[in-house]
């Protein structure tokens, strides 16, 4: 009898252990793979941008691509993935970002007085020995957010000051956050921001700052060399961390990431690189149209922004054919609105065609993805496609492009045997608007997506169906003035609903007044008192129980905020 039972185990085992390749999980999940080969079959491979294999087939094994072609052998214990009619493309890589990389808190410091002038390091913002393998944090959000996207890697980058540390290259999956690093210490992050309520708090106190921190750095680092070959009669230096974490800055090894939004701090932060001679790459470039001739000139690898401002479509003119007895004159008002109109998009379309400006002079770039929401990424690309730049250049600067800026070019960029298996599978060509990812690996990891059916925008004054917003919900916001957070409290019935909102920047809380809900939008206004009262406009974009959505101040425009709904007690 016991022989039996030991056979019958012996084989119930043997048939698990044979069938473990072929069971199917779910793949944007925690749990492990079931095997560690892969083969994608019958796609159209799109190897590097203008270079395709028409229905080709990848192998892959234990995280690497081992064969690419038309007719390659695929071993039978291999997962087949059956890509008939799908495209397969490198996994797209993000120039800069604070993917995984959560934001530390905001803490309520209160200054003295003395110190102003001369604050601690970590209050004025300077902290390059912080670094992104520190602060990653495998289940951030982000990474899952992007990574639907088709991004399986990220230069990611630590939050706030002028110095927040170094950052590294990662990968958008892995068991644990040590697993995601694929090149730590990949440059110094830099910003001109200044602190807030100490030195340096303007960006030409920043300036100054890092002029004199470069100058110390140098010097502390060339006496700790003299020492190191013969302390002979020389005081031992005084450990810095501050400064020897800029060690690697100055002796050229490791690039400044500046982020330069405007043309203004483009300018600033090359004439900064032109005085001191650190090697450089400007990042999360918004206005840099103007900057082109400049940035040129210093040979630096570009990252360019993809959070661009919204493009309000223009009114189209009434059919001349219409009677126009039955047609108003505009008011001047109408008038001078639309030519506003007019003028603002025309300045907003340089946002658009700014990358194919930057192809046409000749210069390379990458994509940061610092500013810009994961919801928004997509279709901002497309618009970028449709005014001037080819899809080859845009696949180029989502993968080979960023690939050899961060010096990974051997390990991931494009689709050939040998390097990481970071590929994106698309029920389509990617740049089509109805493309659907349908599966990602990274690093021969495989998560499988859903195709999802288009939802059509739900528009104001659609006449859809309310939500309903009733509860309280927390927010935070980003402003030029520092970050704001609260919550929003709605009270009553659709149709008629009050409530207040509490605002940090002053601890109060206001009545809300003209509460709209259209759809799954909630508007309202409030009056904040800021030494007088200033009108404040919140528009919310609800999914579930979570939002997104602008805070508005006519005299100083208009800034994101989220948040969520609290669980109801």
């Amino acid at each position: 009898m016991q022989k039996c039972d030991s056979l019958f185990r012996s084989v119930v085992l043997t048939l698990l252990i044979g069938l473990t390749p072929f069971i199917s999980i779910s793949q944007d999940n925690d749990l492990k793979p079931v095997t560690n080969k892969y083969a994608i079959k019958n796609a159209t491979i799109v190897q590097a941008p203008g270079k395709t294999i028409k229905n080709g087939s990848i192998l892959i094994e234990n995280g690497i691509i081992k064969a690419v072609g038309s007719n390659i052998s695929i071993p039978a214990d291999a997962w087949i993935v059956d890509a008939d009619s799908m495209f397969v493309y490198a996994g797209f890589i993000s120039g800069m970002s604070n993917i995984g990389v959560g934001k530390p808190e905001e803490s309520d410091q209160r200054d003295d007085r003395k110190l102003t002038g001369n604050p601690t390091d970590e209050r004025a913002g300077i902290t390059p020995g912080n670094s992104t393998r520190d602060m990653l944090n495998k289940d951030d959000k982000s990474i899952g957010d992007f990574r639907k996207l088709g991004f399986t890697a990220s230069h990611s980058v630590p939050h706030n000051g002028m110095l927040p540390g170094s950052g590294a290259i990662i990968l958008l999956g892995g068991d644990n956050s040590d697993n995601m690093i694929v090149k730590d210490q990949a440059s110094m992050y830099s910003q001109l921001a200044g602190a807030n309520g100490v030195y340096p708090n303007t960006v030409i106190g920043v300036m100054a700052k890092y002029r004199d921190l470069y100058r110390k750095a140098t010097q502390a680092r060339d006496y700790q060399k003299k020492y190191d070959a013969n302390p002979n009669g020389m005081e031992r230096p005084n450990p810095n961390k501050t400064l020897e974490a800029l060690y690697p800055v100055v002796s050229k090894q490791m690039a400044v990431s500046f982020k330069a939004e405007s043309v203004r701090d483009i300018m600033r932060v090359i004439t900064l690189q032109r005085d001191l001679g650190f090697k450089m790459m400007i990042s999360e470039v918004k206005q840099g149209w103007d900057a082109i001739p400049a940035i040129k000139s210093t040979n630096s690898p570009i990252f360019l922004s993809l959070d661009l401002p919204e493009w309000k479509e223009e009114e189209k003119e009434e059919s001349d054919e219409e009677d126009s007895s039955d047609k108003k004159e505009p008011t001047r008002a109408e008038l001078e609105e639309k030519a506003l109109q007019s003028r603002q998009n025309e300045m907003i379309k340089n946002y658009y065609t700014q990358a194919s400006k930057f192809k046409a002079n000749g210069i390379n770039f990458g994509f940061s993805t610092m500013g810009v929401k994961s919801k928004d990424f997509r279709s901002n690309l497309l618009k970028v496609i449709e005014n001037g730049l080819t899809e080859d250049q845009a696949l180029a600067a989502l993968t080979t492009t960023p690939a050899s800026i961060l010096g990974v070019s051997s390990m991931m960029g494009t689709v050939e045997t040998g390097k990481m298996a970071n590929l994106i599978v698309s029920d389509t060509a990617y740049f089509s608007k109805d493309a659907n990812i349908r599966y990602v690996f990274v690093d021969g990891m495989k998560y499988e997506f859903e195709a999802k059916k288009k939802k059509k925008k739900k528009e104001k004054g659609s006449g859809e169906e309310a939500i309903d917003v009733s509860g309280a919900w927390n927010y935070t916001t980003e402003t030029p003035q520092g970050n704001g957070s609260g919550v929003i409290t709605i009270k009553g019935t659709p149709g008629d609903y009050s409530g207040t909102i509490s605002v940090s920047f002053n601890g109060s809380t206001n009545e809300i007044e003209d509460v709209v809900v259209d759809g799954n939008n909630l508007s309202f206004s409030f009056k904040l008192n800021m030494g007088e009262d200033i009108t404040v406009d919140i528009s919310m974009d609800i999914d579930g129980d979570t939002f997104e959505g602008t805070l508005s101040v006519a005299a100083f425009g208009s800034f994101p905020m989220e948040g969520s709904k609290e669980p109801n007690k």
